[in-house]
């Protein structure tokens, strides 16, 4: 089955202004999502949908072909699908399964998007998400704030810190803590035919109706949206780094040693 990866970068942001190019561990951070999708063997050709100039050399010199991504489909609001669907589009083409990647997206295992390629394939599902552990985010942990019962209406009315739970429970160890998931951003695979269902009331219809998950590891995948996150990902890259040279090491002192 034939796919095609299409790289999401924008070049405006409001948490972290261009965030896409920015330096991490070595490389513009859409670098990373571009070797990503370069190293994954199921797929066939790598688009990257951009608007910006800076980032569309970067993908150009990386071998993407790229698709300058209009207005329409470039705002803070505009929907994922629309855009993949623009790129598709843009070129011809008749790939079955298509890999949807965002350029923010530095640090995800190497081999994430062939397992949910896989998945996809093996299952015969719609699309295909990567989801991790919600951990201390889970639900049952999470509170709301609001007037209680027998409050006047002035005090109603008024901000309060009344503690609430969004969800009632009993459960205050982690431990007993029910499993729930959280999407990473690591990865979407989608058929093509479910990326071209459009529903106006269902802004999620481009998954189709069956859809499954691929897990990852809290800190398997760092999506950046803000000045912490590139720390993160710049720490976490780092380190990947030293271990995989650390390693190249050992065993040219292994061969060393044999020889």
């Amino acid at each position: 089955m034939s796919c095609i990866a299409v790289i999401l970068a924008r070049a405006g942001s409001k948490g972290l202004p261009l965030k896409n190019q920015r330096p991490v561990a070595g490389k513009p951070c859409l670098q990373w999502t571009l070797d990503h999708a370069f190293a994954s063997p199921s797929v066939d050709r790598v688009l990257l949908s951009t608007d910006g100039n800076a980032l569309a050399e970067i993908g150009r010199a990386a071998g993407a072909e790229v698709v300058m991504r209009p207005y329409e489909f470039a705002h803070d609001t505009a929907p994922v699908d629309g855009a993949v669907r623009h790129a598709v589009t843009s070129i011809i083409a008749a790939h079955t399964r298509v890999l949807i990647l965002y350029g923010n997206v530095p640090v995800r295992p190497h081999d994430l998007s062939e397992r949910a390629l896989a998945k996809l394939a093996q299952t015969g599902c719609d699309s295909v998400q990567s989801l991790c552990p919600a951990g201390k985010n889970h639900p049952y942990w999470m509170k709301t704030l609001g007037g209680g019962p027998g409050e006047d209406a002035a005090d109603q009315a008024a901000p309060t810190d009344r503690l609430t739970d969004w969800e009632p429970n009993q459960v205050y160890r982690r431990q007993d803590l029910p499993p729930v998931y959280q999407l990473d951003g690591g990865v979407i695979a989608v058929t093509r035919e479910s990326l071209f269902t459009i529903d106006p009331a269902r802004p999620h219809a481009f998954l189709g109706a069956d859809r499954r998950a691929v897990l990852t590891a809290p800190g398997e995948v760092i999506d950046i949206d803000g000045p912490a996150d590139l720390l993160v990902a710049e720490a976490t890259l780092t380190l990947q780094q030293q271990q995989a040279q650390a390693g190249l090491g050992a065993q040219d002192d292994g061969a060393r040693v044999a020889g």
